[in-house]
Parts: C-alpha cells; structure tokens; sequence
C-alpha cells in the first residue's frame, strides 16, 4: 500500500514532507505529550532537514532518533549522527533531543545490544519515521546479501536494533529492524531523481525482498508508506 506524492522541485518536495512532518509530530505531542523522530541519513534528506528545523513545533518535547548508522566516530564525516547534528539540529529544532546508536562498544553486536537497550522506549512509539533507498534498492540498512538480512527482516523478530555487514555497506552498521520501522504511526519514503523514480516502479511490481529488500517493507505495512519523489 502506497501513496504517491510526486513534486515539481525537490525544494517544493522538502517542504511539503516537512508540512506533513511537523504535523504529525505537533499531533504526537498534543496527544501523549512528547513525540518520537526517526530519520534517515545520505546525501538526499538535506534540503527536508533544513526545512523541517524551521517549524514551529515544540521542538523540546521532540526525541530524534536514526534508522541506521555507521559504525563510525559520531563526528565522522560518514557518520549519520553528525548529519543530524549538521543539517537538523539547528534553527528552531537545536531544542529537540537526539538520541543516537551507541557505536563505541568493542563489536557491532555489542553496539546493538546497548542500542537496543538506550533506545528500546523511544522505539516503542514511534510518530514518524522517514525512509531512504538506494540504487540497489536497500533501504535503512537492510542491504541485498547482508549478513543479518534475514534477522532485519524477520516479523517475529524481537530486536528493535541489530548488526548489518554487506558489501554495499562499506563499514559495519546497524539498523532498525523490520518490525520496529513497520511500527511507525507515518511511515515515509524519500526519494529523489529518475533512477530511484525506476527502483521504486521495480520494487513495486513485486518479487524477491532479499534482491531489494524495500520491497519488503511495501510487501509487509499494514497502513499506506507515504512516497515523496521529485525529479
């Protein structure tokens, strides 16, 4: 279940996403008092980060939280946490809080196990979450051959967070799993240019979610993934 929002910028793309961020996030937080972010990192969500930090939101009462990271220093140039920091974390939402992966454990089961553990309440409600895929069609870091690809993707699978090797990785990661990134109360995926807009229609169609493992999030949701395209 998908539905389209196509965009004729991507800068009328960034701030239509963050609109419908910012709205579900000021919902979350009207109803239980807080509200729970979780974001992806690469070079597409930028210009939508730059956007969303400017909203008028109780940006205080908002946990920030990533899909995925590298096993890297938190100020690594790779590292998704210093992106947060970077291009989020600033303007009006600099009073927001991050909660990032712990990556400084002797091995990345370790790193997910203490991630696990730190993040397990903010996992647990989550209000938004935001996707990205790539070229090969992986998406959070569930990537074609990992080595715990199985494990990422597996409904009954009880870790919120585990470890992700494979060759397109480059460094050690970790990720949400499946399960956890299905929860979310507004799913999206953010998607930019003519050759994801061709991954998605493929992805679409159907057919093996460990060749391109987004499809196992379209195959599985049980509400509609908001997709957010822009040439």
């Amino acid at each position: 279940m998908v539905k389209r929002h196509d965009y004729a910028s991507r800068e009328d793309l960034a701030k239509a996403l963050a609109l419908s961020v910012s709205s579900v996030l000021a919902d979350g937080i009207e109803t239980h008092g807080s509200a729970v972010l979780v974001v992806s990192g690469g070079s597409t969500p930028a210009m939508f980060f730059a956007q969303l930090s400017q909203c008028e939101i109780p940006w205080d009462k908002v946990s920030i939280v990533l899909v995925d990271e590298r096993i890297v220093p938190p100020d690594h140039d790779r590292a998704n946490a210093k992106l947060v920091a970077d291009k989020l974390m600033i303007n009006r939402a600099a009073a927001a809080h991050f909660e990032p992966f712990a990556v400084d454990a002797a091995t990345p089961e370790e790193c997910a196990t203490l991630s696990g553990a730190q993040l397990e309440q903010l996992t647990r409600h989550i209000d938004v979450l935001i996707l990205g895929m790539g070229t090969d069609g992986h998406t959070a870091s569930f990537f074609p051959g990992g080595d715990n690809l199985t494990a990422a993707l597996d409904l009954e699978g009880k870790a919120s967070v585990i470890p992700m090797r494979a060759q397109g990785a480059g460094e050690p990661r970790l990720t949400l799993t499946l399960p956890t990134v299905l929860d979310a109360r507004f799913l999206a995926l953010h998607i930019e240019g003519a050759e994801k807009q061709s991954v998605l229609q493929e992805a679409l169609s159907g057919g093996d979610a460990y060749q391109m493992p987004i499809r196992a999030v379209f195959q599985n949701t049980k509400k509609p993934i908001e997709i957010f395209w822009a040439l």
